[in-house]
């Protein structure tokens, strides 16, 4: 689906907390990639295919006005993120698909 996306010049975003849940899941004590995380946001960085979008003023409004149906801070600024800047967001989390709260591509 990415690989699709890349290869017909689609601009792709993710959001800044993506990264940081990244560095946190797959650090130094993260078992599960092939490679180092800095490497893999080296060659993210590198590629440009992906835009960082950072966390502002709107979407910490946005986030504020999702209600309670999302717990997870990080989960509630992704949703915020790609309702804020109307974009579709790729994810298998099942609480943010049932949520309904942005349309997913699963």
């Amino acid at each position: 689906m990415l690989r699709g996306a890349i290869q017909r010049g689609e601009p792709l975003g993710v959001s800044a907390i993506t990264l940081l849940e990244m560095a946190v899941l797959f650090g130094e004590s993260g078992t599960r990639l092939r490679v180092p995380v800095e490497e893999l946001f080296t060659t993210l960085d590198a590629r440009g295919g992906f835009q960082v979008i950072p966390l502002d003023v709107g979407v910490a409004a946005e986030v504020a006005a999702l209600g309670d149906t999302l717990r997870d801070p990080a989960d509630r600024a992704i949703v915020a993120t790609a309702r804020m800047h109307r974009l579709r967001l790729v994810t298998s989390d099942k609480r943010i698909i049932g949520s309904r709260l942005v349309p997913v591509v699963e």
